[in-house]
């Protein structure tokens, strides 16, 4: 319980509190409340980690709860951008879908070996970054509407959907050599 109450996972709590009011920011076209709520919850998810490594409040609960909290937010971002048209659907469908496979990947993994660790990896490090600066760029066009942001945000559509196909294709490879690092279990005996 005492994790909870941390300072970085309260932090981490309220920016997924958020996430409801800049989803219907974003539904409602409150273009510029959507922006400021966005750079809220994007300074509440630097803070947490400043606070969790400054003030040594590193915890499991914050582990899990952190990636989640950032891919709760960007996927219902990318679904309600595509919603309203602001964001094309092949490359929401494309992040969904990655983050799906993952996921499942990750459950099933967990569920079958003796495998626990799901490290991000740098790459989709970097994806999740190209993601979030995809919703800001997109919540500043929509805001403050100018030729070179609308072709700042085509620009990084296309960068979205390749970091999201190299981190997918990076994710396959390390699942795989993982995989094969297992040692095999033993056959079972027929009866």
């Amino acid at each position: 319980m005492q994790q909870i109450f941390s300072v970085p996972n309260q932090l981490t709590l309220i920016r997924m509190l958020l996430v409801p009011f800049i989803l219907i920011s974003m539904i409602y076209e409150q273009h510029d409340v959507a922006l400021y709520l966005f750079l809220a919850a994007a300074l509440s998810d630097g803070v947490d980690g400043l606070v969790a490594r400054r003030f040594n409040q590193t915890t499991l609960l914050g582990t899990y709860l952190d990636p989640i909290a950032d891919k709760i937010f960007l996927n219902s971002a990318f679904f309600v951008q595509s919603l309203t048209g602001r964001i094309p659907w092949w490359l929401t469908i494309l992040v969904l879908s990655r983050d799906v496979i993952i996921i499942a990947t990750a459950l099933v993994t967990a569920l079958t070996t003796q495998i626990r660790s799901f490290p991000p990896s740098s790459l989709g490090k970097v994806n999740t970054a190209v993601q979030a600066s995809t919703v800001f760029a997109v919540l500043v066009h929509n805001a403050f509407p100018q030729p070179w942001s609308g072709q700042a945000v085509v620009g990084l559509f296309w960068i979205a959907g390749a970091t999201t196909l190299a981190s997918s294709i990076q994710y396959a490879v390390d699942y795989t050599r993982r995989m094969q690092e297992q040692p095999s279990e033993p056959a079972a005996r027929k009866p």
